[in-house]
């Protein structure tokens, strides 16, 4: 559990602060307008109406004392870059701003950023790589050459264990994980787990391979039992 500071209720903000409690973390949200906090304000550990372009509302926050500070202002970046600025300054430990575009994010570092978001720009990124392939359900980036995917089970593996359907050598994926219709998912499931078509595997790829497998998927078609593509499923 960590103690977050949250500064700017925006949609993105917002959503960051349900997620940040549901995690059980202690969240204090602030932001310069009473309404967007409204719903809010019973559940977050504190809750402070204010403008923190302003030294001394900062200062009344204690920001020291937070182990992350987000500065999720979205609409006005001059104001944005201040706060980075300011929070750093009063020995924020760990200071995560937002940004929409790269210029932004370079300013932001300059000015006392330790991290820089991009949610908009990830989002977009994720669906394109989602969507722009059959039979991903979901996918990971770890780098511009790899990342995990939820693939459907191909119907040549049903039945067979997965050192026997041999998935790693013939295809260079590596199996991290197995995903049951109820969205249960089995962690690192031993080579003589058998694979029985309702699920979906989640697989560490790269680029080129997983995209010559989902080729032979579509080509030789995924198992018939293989559930749907949810929209919008993380």
């Amino acid at each position: 559990m960590k103690s977050i500071l949250i500064i700017g209720l925006g949609r993105f903000g917002h959503h960051l602060t349900r997620n940040m409690l549901e995690l059980g973390n202690d969240v204090m949200i602030i932001d310069v307008d009473e309404r967007k906090m409204e719903d809010l304000v019973p559940y977050a550990t504190n809750s402070k109406i204010g403008d923190c372009t302003n030294p001394e509302v900062l200062r009344s926050l204690g920001v020291a004392n937070f182990d992350l500070i987000f500065v999720c202002i979205g609409t006005n970046f001059q104001s944005s870059l201040e706060i980075t600025s300011l929070v750093k300054e009063m020995g924020g430990r760990h200071v995560v701003s937002k940004a929409t575009r790269d210029i932004q994010a370079k300013f932001l570092l300059r000015n006392g950023a330790d991290e820089v978001i991009y949610p908009e720009k990830d989002i977009a990124e994720k669906c394109a790589e989602r969507y722009s392939m059959d039979n991903i359900f979901d996918y990971i980036e770890l780098d511009d050459d790899s990342a995990i995917y939820e693939i459907p089970s191909m119907a040549e593996w049903i039945g067979k264990t997965i050192r026997e359907a041999d998935i790693a050598h013939r295809h260079h994926v590596m199996v991290l994980g197995v995903r049951d219709p109820g969205d249960k998912t089995r962690i690192m499931p031993s080579a003589d787990y058998c694979i029985d078509g309702e699920e979906h595997l989640i697989v560490l790829a790269a680029r080129d391979a997983i995209t010559k497998l989902l080729k032979l998927v579509g080509e030789k078609g995924p198992d018939k039992g293989s559930r749907k593509k949810k929209p919008g499923k993380k």
